[in-house]
């Protein structure tokens, strides 16, 4: 073969990175050397894989073609190591979760993983749908678990388990324990919400859109913690996932308001680039999620257990 593996590692880092010095840092080389790498590729078979803009690389035509068969090839390298070490799971993963997934689920999920399979390498990425969304598309995630759904030519998504936001408030709150409560009680009250670009906005938004020119939002915030400490601050009423307020709810710190003909259902989904190579890690993990969920319903039911057998209460989330 005329390409090593070496060149297409620093081919395949610098299409993820779009910068020659990103690219060699992530792989520990120098800069002159994974240079050097990528401009004997281009060289030896006459192409152009990236146009240079100043600093910044992107990729060519020819470029976007060959990344994702690239990909692949180191992924199955990859994996044919794993096989050779007698440990086909154990390799590395970058996955990307949503706020309400990532703090609440996918860290205990990838503890469960790594218990499994102790030479694993996980990386994670906690951000908001959209900024997810756009790192599997470019192949800077090898899958995402999002919240919500989305639009996107290059992606596919395959549905998880449900999930269900609710509106809730502080304790002495003035709608605390009226019954028959409509969407137009809701939209005379201050509210506390997620940020534009959030799956939890996206269901919010849908839920209320009839009402939503005339809500008084008073703060948008990109974490549910934060949202959770304002409306138990009294400073107006949220709308999260479930999942994230189980805990609060039991210790009566935050309570759920029962609003008539609202409907708040959504799903966690897992979200694929078409092109991506499905390696025995990411089965593995994904087989892990589906056994968190097999006999349950919603989101907030999930029960993780230590090896010793204790449950793990998850809805207090990692700082």
């Amino acid at each position: 073969m005329r390409y090593s593996i070496r060149q297409l590692e620093v081919f395949v880092a610098i299409g993820r990175q779009e910068s020659v010095s990103r690219a060699a840092e992530a792989l520990s080389l120098t800069q002159s050397a994974t240079s050097m790498a990528l401009a004997e590729l281009e060289r030896q078979f006459n192409t152009r894989l990236f146009d240079r803009h100043g600093k910044r690389l992107q990729l060519s035509e020819r470029g976007r073609e060959i990344l994702p068969h690239a990909m692949e090839l180191l992924d199955r390298a990859s994996q044919l190591e794993e096989m050779l070490d007698g440990d086909v799971a154990a390799g590395s993963l970058r996955l990307g979760a949503t706020l309400t997934i990532g703090n609440y689920l996918a860290t205990l999920l990838i503890g469960e993983y790594m218990r499994r399979y102790p030479g694993s390498r996980v990386q994670l990425g906690v951000h908001n749908t959209a900024l997810v969304v756009d790192q599997v598309a470019h192949f800077k995630l090898d899958f995402g678990m999002i919240e919500g759904d989305f639009r996107h030519s290059d992606l596919e998504i395959t549905p998880w388990v449900d999930d269900e936001l609710v509106v809730f408030a502080a304790p002495d709150h003035p709608l605390v324990g009226r019954t028959g409560l409509t969407v137009d009680d809701l939209a005379e009250q201050a509210w506390i919400l997620r940020e534009q670009g959030s799956g939890t906005r996206q269901v919010f938004d849908a839920a209320f859109r009839h009402v939503l020119p005339y809500l008084d939002v008073k703060l948008e915030l990109e974490h549910t913690e934060a949202i959770k400490r304002a409306v138990e601050a009294g400073m107006g009423i949220g709308c999260i996932s479930r999942l994230a307020l189980r805990d609060a709810f039991s210790r009566g710190s935050l309570v759920p308001l029962d609003v008539k003909g609202l409907d708040l259902k959504r799903q966690f989904n897992f979200v694929f680039h078409r092109q991506k190579f499905r390696s025995a890690s990411i089965d593995a993990f994904l087989a892990i999620c589906r056994e968190a969920t097999r006999d349950i319903t919603r989101s907030d039911q999930i029960v993780f257990h230590r090896p010793d057998g204790r449950r793990i209460d998850f809805s207090q989330p990692s700082s």
